[in-house]
């Protein structure tokens, strides 16, 4: 059996808890995941998660390497990695990609996949300038037929998104914010009533009371809030049946409508249950599910996952009544910001998260100077077409 089998087959080295710790090799370097993943590097990466300056739950252990498996089973996918010290400082998976928004315009990039919703790297403060120039650097020498760096998902008040573009002013490079998005967040300070009374007016509060009790009346409600692992497994299932029952199932987008997705929720849900980063949230009604959710809480913040409800009961809104409960994430003594990563102006999420988290696309030049002038031409061009559709 390959690496990449063992790797990929359940109960693989990537599946495997990590061991104790042992030094790396210093310096900067990138591989395709399956030669880069090893219980030696899953220790040290795990210690990142819990230093790095700005979390992104989506880019650690217990989520990208399900998703490696899933959704890059060939290992095409680089993990970029920065060691000082024999200690992981610094880590990003690196994708090169042919088209960009449907153009033929090969470049680089930090991989997602649609289920993946910040690509914040994890970076360890004191590093984040280290790494930056180390990244431009490999692009630099590395191009191959890429014509600039697009990192996208990075939030503007994270880490990444200053220091990469620092480091690129210093080179005398182009690095220009393409794109922008702004989509719901929660700030500690008012309390869940406060923040709710902030985000909608009073007749509108009063109708969520108003079906409040409707639910209460049509049955036995019960309200749930886990953050361990007890009953995962049914619950999981009961997520995926309810939200392929709705407007999704019918689409094919829900999770269960594909192979992939459904094993990276069973896995991401298992995995951050097992490392105490999941929050999940339900309303039975008679024992019947009837809204669903699930959160990551990598502190200091938390970021919304999923989200689903009975569709013959949204007169009554069970979806928006959960997301009221919801509010009561920044209770959490280690919590002190969530981002709903909802698309923006997202018609339920939106109205009763008042706060609002931007979210940037970074566009590079790399190379040498042809390459960066072409690149360079390129950004401005994208950012005339998005001024030009605003």
């Amino acid at each position: 059996m390959s690496h990449l089998e063992q790797l990929v087959a359940p109960g693989g080295s990537a599946q495997r808890a990590a061991p104790a710790e042992a030094p790396l090799a210093d310096g900067f370097s990138v591989r395709p995941w399956p030669d880069a993943l090893g219980p030696v590097l899953d220790a040290h990466w795990d210690r990142l998660a819990a230093s790095c300056a700005v979390p992104n739950p989506f880019y650690e252990r217990w989520y990208l390497t399900p998703s490696f498996r899933h959704f890059d089973p060939g290992g095409e996918v680089r993990l970029a990695t920065l060691v000082v010290g024999g200690n992981l400082v610094a880590l990003m998976p690196l994708a090169r990609k042919p088209r960009y928004y449907g153009l033929f315009l090969p470049h680089l990039t930090n991989w997602q996949h649609p289920n993946i919703f910040c690509g914040e790297p994890l970076v360890v403060a004191e590093h984040a300038d280290a790494f930056a120039r180390a990244l431009l650097g490999w692009c630099d020498s590395n191009p191959q037929q890429a014509l600039f760096l697009s990192l996208s998902g990075l939030p503007r008040d994270g880490l990444a998104f200053d220091a990469i573009s620092t480091a690129a002013g210093r080179d005398g490079r182009s690095a220009r914010m393409v794109q922008a998005i702004e989509r719901a967040a929660l700030h500690r300070g008012p309390t869940p009533q406060e923040h709710l009374r902030q985000a909608l007016e009073r007749k509108r509060r009063k109708e969520l009371q108003r079906k409040r009790r409707r639910l209460e009346e049509a049955g036995t409600l019960v309200f749930s809030r886990q953050s361990d692992a007890t009953d995962l497994t049914p619950w999981i299932d009961e997520f995926l049946t309810l939200e392929a029952s709705s407007w999704k199932g019918e689409q094919g987008s829900a999770l269960a409508s594909a192979p992939a997705t459904e094993a990276l929720f069973r896995e991401s849900l298992e995995g951050a249950a097992r490392a105490g980063k999941l929050e999940r949230l339900a309303f039975h009604l008679d024992g019947r599910p009837v809204a669903m959710l699930s959160s990551f809480l990598s502190g200091p913040q938390g970021f919304g996952f999923k989200t689903a409800y009975a569709a013959d009961l949204a007169k009554l809104s069970p979806g928006m009544l959960l997301q009221v409960e919801n509010l009561a994430i920044l209770e959490h003594d280690d919590i002190v910001m969530s981002d709903s990563c909802a698309a923006p102006d997202h018609p339920m999420i939106g109205q009763i998260w008042p706060d609002r988290r931007e979210i940037a696309l970074l566009s590079v030049a790399i190379g040498g100077a042809l390459r960066r002038a072409v690149g360079a031409g390129l950004i401005a061009l994208e950012i005339y077409r998005t001024q030009r559709r605003q």
